[in-house]
């Protein structure tokens, strides 16, 4: 389950490279030609704030994946580590079933009548396409809940370690 993690880190990597790039370059058009040209480009925030969500999501499975989200531990600092590890292994199953639940609401909303004929308001694009993002997301988080979570059971870390890269950084 290790290396399915890793696999998807390093394709969100990417593609969140490869988004925020894309990202970047709209915005900066649509500065100039708002400022320059004096003729603002009408889709250019509507894609911004798609590709920023998708960024967000994305994002949010790779601190799932380093162990990089924001956690109170002041309490299960002071436990032994045995019961630390349970701790995150009672945690992550509520996670784990958390997005589980999650994702059977957010599929089944995304492929309801209602969804498949919304379009966005400026571009026109079907809102199937934005909403994606969110079972995709948490498919992504969830494979490296159990990744993490099979890690803690096999007492190869706690469950608020940081994990870190080869090059010694988190991400």
């Amino acid at each position: 389950m290790t290396y399915l993690s890793n696999l998807v880190a390093s394709f969100e990597k990417k593609l969140a490279s490869v988004l925020m790039f894309i990202m970047a370059i709209i915005v900066t058009a649509a500065v100039v030609f708002r400022y320059v040209f004096k003729e603002p480009l009408f889709w250019a925030g509507e894609v911004s704030i798609f590709l920023l969500i998708y960024i967000t999501f994305i994002g949010g499975s790779l601190g799932l994946k380093y162990k990089t989200q924001a956690s109170v531990t002041i309490i299960t600092d002071m436990l032994p580590e045995n019961i630390q590890r349970l701790v995150g292994i009672i945690a992550h199953i509520f996670m784990l079933l958390f997005m589980g639940l999650l994702l059977f609401y957010c599929f089944n909303w995304i492929t309801s009548p209602t969804v498949a004929i919304q379009k966005s308001s400026a571009i026109l694009l079907p809102m199937w396409i934005p909403y994606s993002i969110l079972p995709i997301g948490l498919l992504f988080g969830s494979i490296h809940l159990i990744s993490n979570l099979m890690e803690i059971a096999n007492n190869r870390g706690l469950a608020n370690q940081v994990d870190v890269s080869k090059d010694g950084e988190a991400l």
